[in-house]
């Protein structure tokens, strides 16, 4: 299990300095913003193409080799986008490597992983551990955030160039790649799932499950696209453009809000118990939301912060859940393509997205929109959850 934890530490650090960094270092290319939204949507499509890809079949392939091959490829990603500037060049890296634009997860891993983790716990056991599985991830996303905003602000103040302080970045980016596949190599045969009875009538993986998967599906995907118009790249820039905010401290900022998510992932757990998994999920969510549509109307940077930093005090408390719901209600020999499934609907609600908030920011009456948008319809989205999964209880909750 450490190993798990460890390669999802090193992952979300390289994926905090792409999601201060990635948006400024294509405008320091030349990028407008409706091009940088093209490319980002573009990413997300091929982050979402090989997550469903490779997902899909790690149960049968083998979970170890599927990670180290999303690893290789999160390697390539990273060399491509930071020996190039050419638009096609960037296009064909972001869509083939593993580019996180959100500072979240992308690729294959997280599907792969929750799958291991579930199958290595008890099912009492299973939210607290995906809990601090999030903890991990959060707190390294959180550090990854400040030291690639403080490294990037540093080497500028040196002699470097804005551009060379991001490619330097993305090419650790890169590197960080290499080393989750060492690391993935080495995870133990116990991790791997059991060999399913029969593969005759099942779709993307998926037999008995199929119906639950494609329902829960649908609604993830509308949390993601309404999520994409917020993204920590969009945001960054946001603050950069609104009230002139740097590398360094956009960096302290999303610190802050990466260890706020780890604080309320852990709180999650004893009201998961208290009150069960999908209700954790929408009564959190809801009031986050609205804190979200609160941020662009404060009057200044201090207090558009501070309603930032209350939000992700509750705003993460349905990832765990939804993860230890999702790996619950499922076999166990679908659940790496379970997770696939939904995270793959996930990311292409989220790549749809930056098409509509690039220009949004672009221009400045519309700058503020997004925030409404992706307040709106996760509104939406945690009232249809919970109208339709309310009554399907998870083993510990049925017992």
């Amino acid at each position: 299990m450490w190993l798990l934890f460890t390669t999802r530490i090193v992952r979300m650090f390289a994926y905090g300095v792409l999601g201060v960094i990635l948006v400024l270092y294509l405008a320091a290319t030349g990028l407008d913003e409706t091009r940088i939204g093209v490319l980002l949507t573009l990413t997300f499509l091929g982050d979402a193409a090989i997550t469903l890809w490779l997902s899909t079949r790690a149960d049968q392939w083998g979970r170890r080799r599927v990670l180290v091959v999303g690893a290789g490829l999160m390697a390539l990603g990273g060399a491509v986008m930071a020996l190039t500037g050419d638009f096609t060049l960037l296009v064909l890296g972001a869509t083939v490597g593993v580019i996180s634009p959100t500072g979240g997860e992308v690729g294959p891993f997280l599907a792969v992983e929750q799958a291991c983790l579930a199958q290595v716990t008890a099912a009492p056991d299973r939210t607290r551990i995906f809990a601090w599985y999030n903890v991990a991830g959060y707190g390294a996303t959180a550090l990854g955030a400040l030291a690639g905003g403080g490294l990037a602000e540093y080497l500028q103040h040196t002699g470097w160039t804005a551009l060379a302080s991001y490619r330097l970045l993305l090419g650790g980016y890169g590197a960080l790649g290499l080393v989750i596949g060492v690391m993935s190599g080495r995870l133990g045969a116990q991790v791997e799932a059991q060999a399913a009875a029969t593969q005759a009538g099942r779709f993307l993986g998926l037999g008995s499950s199929r119906g639950t998967v494609f329902r829960l599906s649908a609604l993830f995907s509308l949390d993601s696209f309404a999520g994409g118009f917020i993204v920590q790249s969009f945001l960054a820039y946001w603050l950069h453009r609104r009230f002139g905010v740097g590398e360094a401290a956009l960096g302290a900022i999303f610190l802050g809000t990466n260890l706020l998510s780890g604080l309320s992932a852990l709180a999650a757990v004893p009201l998961a118990r208290r009150i069960g998994l999908v209700n954790t999920m929408v009564w959190t969510h809801l009031p986050s939301n609205v804190l979200l549509m609160g941020v662009p109307l404060m009057p200044s940077f201090g207090w558009a912060v501070t309603l930032l930093l209350l939000r992700h005090t509750i705003s993460q408390m349905d990832v765990p859940t939804r993860q230890s719901y999702v790996n619950a209600v499922v076999p166990a020999d679908e659940r790496s393509a379970a997770n696939g499934v939904t995270g793959t609907a996930r990311q292409l609600g989220t790549a749809l997205a930056p098409l509509f908030a690039g220009p949004m920011l672009g221009v400045a009456a519309l700058a503020s929109a997004p925030f409404f948008v992706a307040g709106g319809l996760k509104i939406i989205y945690d009232l249809a959850l919970w109208r339709g999964f309310r009554a399907v209880k998870p083993p510990e909750e049925s017992a």
